[in-house]
């Protein structure tokens, strides 16, 4: 008893107060300053759920159909090899060894710091519209429990031109106060009306899920320039979004963790709901013959657009270079086998996107098989995809509010355990660069964060919101991201050094022979930088100004855009100048202690730092935002 109360009087009453504090911290973590994933199986969920996101089931499936159908499995699997799964090792390897953020891990680099900075600042954008698409599915959502979907006829809201039909025809009539109107030539047929000679017109039909989509949803405004009220009803999704986000960070990932066993799986379940029932459709097989059967046209692989396109959709699908696979590896316990993480995790979501299509086609093929039209003139892309034509296939069918339910759950889970990863990368620089601060008040913080986003994003849930999301979606989730890649890899293989980060890796993973490492070196010293770097100058190149609905946007809206960018992207030469100007000594001793590691740059443990990092300092000791010192715990290749 004595022996127990002498454990109370020394250290109980510390150890109490510190989990009152640090509640985001486990009893068993290995690292009990920033804490540790509870399992690894929370960690690859996250993973999962952070790469699986929207695009693997509204643009994988098109893209596919549009280049080729099987064919293009060709080049997006060479890409996955080449580009992806190199960048997704490489992220996930330097966030584990230094258990940093995407910010403070460019101790690695101190030159390089802005790349942190502007992967950070992406993310943000990102998040602040990405939420705006989850509160779109949340109003389907509650939309959908209703015995008829609201979009499933043209209803009381819709004008003389919605009609499941591609042409429509009107003619004038004379109505009951002696005016000349022009109406639906069907209504006119209805209603025992005669057309006045002459006066019969044909117009592209719109099916009344577009309509609804415009006029319902959004009620979207005719351009950019007529920003109109807030739209209340989003505006309030738009909160819950941000109350279900902010719910499941808010004990870090110790919360999310968990959360991520519904949201990361739950998709997958829907997705084969709707493909068994999809399967049994009339037309299923016709429209899965486009997305990968019969259709395949091997002659495509001989375009470059098509090669173009599997790069890009590999680099954004795999979410590299936001800095959110740095921030969540960076939790991982220092000797977890980040490899074979890689590798589970890029298949997964290669293969999800290859699944969903399966799911998404066999619903369009029925659609057109009912309709009377081809497949390619009822398949779309993007919000098109989500909330017109699939809403539009799912109305006819039967239980329809059920598949709608359904399907829009399943939206709501994909996007939620990305946008979980995407505040964890915010919280995790701020617990970085203010760790005591983090410590006391974690949730106070997320809380404050979602708060500030949500009040941000309301721009986007005006009756102009639509424009906001995807000018911010063009310029910020373009090619900014690109070249923080670009220079992500370049620094740290050329000149941090390649095999020295092999060694750093050897050091969690264990040892490999030299056959084992010749396919990466090859990759990350030429293979992915010259993929990169193509890639970036064809955006570049073939860049277009951005426009909704084949409306362009004014000047002033495409200078914002730009203007955004640049301000993400402009804290790379800040940065390298600011580390330059305070580092000593003539300028060339300026760049080369700056093209160093700081003092303060390693395993952030000290059991794990071996002789290699002997010299190493506390990583808490030393900001980041002093000198850069020449490292003595490295050689210099």
């Amino acid at each position: 008893m004595d022996k127990f109360r002498s454990f109370l009087r020394r250290g109980g009453k510390e150890k109490v107060t510190a989990s009152a504090e640090n509640f985001h911290v486990g009893e068993n973590d290995e690292n009990q300053e920033r804490g540790n994933w509870s399992q690894k199986s929370d960690y690859l969920l996250s993973m999962v759920g952070y790469a699986v996101g929207l695009g693997n089931v509204w643009r994988f499936p098109y893209l596919t159909y549009q280049n080729g159908g099987g064919a293009f499995l060709i080049p997006y699997a060479i890409m996955l090899a080449l580009a992806g799964l190199p960048l997704f090792f490489l992220e996930c390897s330097l966030g584990q060894f230094a258990s940093l953020g995407p910010v403070s891990v460019w101790r690695v680099l101190p030159l390089f710091q802005g790349v942190g900075i502007t992967m950070i600042l992406i993310s943000i954008f990102v998040t602040i519209y990405y939420n705006v698409i989850i509160a779109y599915s949340l109003y389907y959502l509650f939309a959908s429990f209703q015995r008829v979907l609201p979009w499933s006829e043209c209803f009381h809201w819709a004008d003389k031109n919605c009609s499941r039909t591609p042409i429509v025809t009107h003619c004038n009539v004379i109505s009951n106060m002696g005016d000349i109107v022009q109406m639906n030539y069907s209504w006119v047929l209805d209603n025992n009306l005669t057309c006045i000679n002459g006066t019969q017109v044909e117009q592209p039909g719109q099916l009344p899920s577009e309509q609804y989509w415009d006029k319902v949803a959004l009620q979207r405004s005719t351009d950019m320039d007529e920003t109109g009220e807030i739209v209340w009803y989003l505006a309030l999704c738009l909160l819950l979004a941000w109350l279900i986000v902010g719910a499941a960070l808010f004990k870090g990932i110790k919360s999310s963790g968990k959360v991520v066993y519904f949201t990361a799986l739950f998709p997958y379940v829907v997705l084969f709901i709707l493909l068994v029932r999809g399967a049994t459709l009339e037309g299923a097989f016709k429209g899965i013959s486009y997305y990968i059967g019969q259709q395949s046209n091997f002659t495509k692989l001989k375009e470059a657009e098509v090669w173009k396109d599997a790069a890009t959709q590999i680099f954004y699908s795999l979410s590299v270079a936001w800095g959110g696979l740095v921030a969540l590896s960076s939790y991982n316990k220092f000797n977890n086998n980040c490899y074979s993480d890689a590798i589970v995790v890029c298949l997964t979501n290669c293969l999800t996107s290859i699944f969903a299509g399966f799911a998404i086609f066999s619903i369009l093929g029925h659609m057109a098989h009912i309709s009377g039209k081809e497949v390619s003139q009822v398949v779309k892309s993007g919000f098109d995809l989500a909330f017109i034509a699939y809403p539009e296939a799912l109305a006819q069918l039967p239980v329809a509010p059920f598949w709608s339910i359904l399907f829009f759950f399943m939206l709501l889970t994909l996007g939620l355990d990305s946008q979980f990863a995407s505040i964890e990368t915010i919280t995790t620089t701020i617990q970085d660069l203010f760790p005591q601060v983090m410590k006391r008040l974690r949730a106070p913080i997320t809380l404050g964060c979602c708060l500030l986003l949500f009040l941000l994003g309301l721009v986007c849930v005006t009756q102009a919101g639509i424009y906001w999301v995807n000018l911010i979606d063009h310029f910020c989730a373009g090619w900014g991201i690109l070249i923080a890649a670009i220079l992500e890899i370049i620094g740290i293989v050329w000149i941090y050094g390649g095999n020295r980060f092999i060694e750093d890796i050897e050091m969690m993973i264990g040892a490999k022979k030299w056959i084992f490492w010749l396919w990466w070196r090859t990759c990350w010293f030429f293979i992915t930088p010259l993929l990169l770097m193509t890639i970036f100058i064809w955006s570049l190149v073939t860049f277009q100004e951005p426009e909704y609905a084949k409306i362009p946007y004014p000047t002033w809206a495409l200078a914002l855009g730009w203007c955004m960018i640049i301000f993400c992207i402009i804290w790379i030469p800040i940065i390298a100048i600011v580390k330059i100007v305070k580092a000593k000594g003539s300028f060339l001793q300026r760049l080369k202690s700056c093209c160093r590691p700081a003092s303060n740059w390693g395993p952030y443990l000290e059991r794990h730092r071996g002789e290699r990092y002997s010299g190493m300092i506390d990583p808490q000791k030393e900001p980041d935002h002093e000198i850069p010192t020449v490292s003595g715990n490295t050689k210099p290749e």
